[in-house]
């Protein structure tokens, strides 16, 4: 077996999460790509592979997650010295419309999921996880990326800052949010895509959309992690050491690109519109559509 190529293959798909996650352009239709290219080998189990590669590409979004902390401790941590009581109530403020905004995507990730697993056997990603889904969605929403930009053309954003931001439509942007239980949605492009709806400015949908994948991204995390370690239990099965070498280095790498995306995308929207990741998206749905029809 080589090892180098697995540890090449999990720095791969470290790289791909840490650009993917934060762009509008879906880390999940990127991981099937890179995942139907080149799986993980580093056992004969498949399995084994299988759940594994079901848990490791939601795990690696702890690195992300962990850039966003980094990057925006300022405005996140409450508790800084230099904070004016004013600053701290603003900051735990931001918390509040963060909960808020994660309930709808709680409630269909954990709920629906679980009663649609109970009446029909097969849970969200058992009906939905597949390369159709994927490619309709990064098409579907490709194009409403492009009309909504040309709407808002000429339009001022009625919402400039999170702290304009009303509860009622931190709830409504959180709904948008759970739709990306769909996979090829793109977390951040339905946040993103439902900001400009309510007229949130790019810059504040981006940074909302950032400090809302925390408690979601965490979760889904923990959720995942718990249910491969509970399939390793009951099945009594062996993992190998490779195993947690790849998912290790995956969160390193999504870390530290993520910092870069991050930087990125706050750059980026100053200037200029989401048209561009709209046309990314239907370019990628159209080859996932390919790359189906011809396996």
């Amino acid at each position: 077996m080589n090892y180098i190529i697995e540890i090449l293959k999990a720095m791969l798909y470290g790289i791909v999460e840490g650009i993917t996650e934060w762009l509008p352009i879906s880390s999940t239709g990127h991981l099937i790509l890179v995942e139907d290219w080149l799986p993980f080998a580093f056992t004969s189990d498949p399995k084994f592979l299988a759940e594994f590669w079901e848990m490791f590409q939601v795990v690696i979004q702890l690195g992300a997650i962990l850039a966003v902390v980094v990057l925006f401790r300022g405005r996140l941590w409450p508790f800084a010295k230099q904070k004016t009581v004013e600053q701290r109530r603003a900051t735990w403020l931001l918390w509040a419309k963060v909960v808020v905004a994660s309930i709808p995507a709680a409630f269909a990730g954990i709920v629906v999921d679980k009663v649609l697993e109970i009446v029909s056997g097969k849970d969200i990603d058992g009906w939905l996880y597949n390369s159709v889904v994927v490619a309709v969605a990064l098409i579907v929403y490709g194009i409403a990326f492009i009309v909504i930009e040309r709407i808002n053309r000429n339009k001022m954003p009625r919402v400039g800052s999170i702290e304009e931001m009303s509860w009622g439509t931190a709830l409504c942007v959180g709904a948008f949010q759970a739709l990306s239980i769909v996979p090829g949605t793109s977390r951040s492009g339905s946040t993103i895509l439902g900001s400009m709806l309510m007229g949130i400015s790019r810059t504040a949908a981006a940074e909302f959309s950032f400090f809302m994948a925390i408690p979601v991204m965490l979760g889904a995390s923990g959720i995942k992690a718990l249910g491969f370690a509970s399939w390793v239990m009951e099945e009594n099965v062996a993992v190998p050491a490779m195993a947690w070498v790849t998912l290790a280095l995956g969160c390193l790498v999504s870390f530290a690109v993520s910092m870069m995306a991050i930087r990125f995308l706050m750059d980026f929207v100053k200037k200029h519109s989401f048209a561009p990741f709209g046309i990314y998206r239907i370019a990628l749905g159209v080859l996932v559509l390919i790359l189906f029809l011809v396996r």
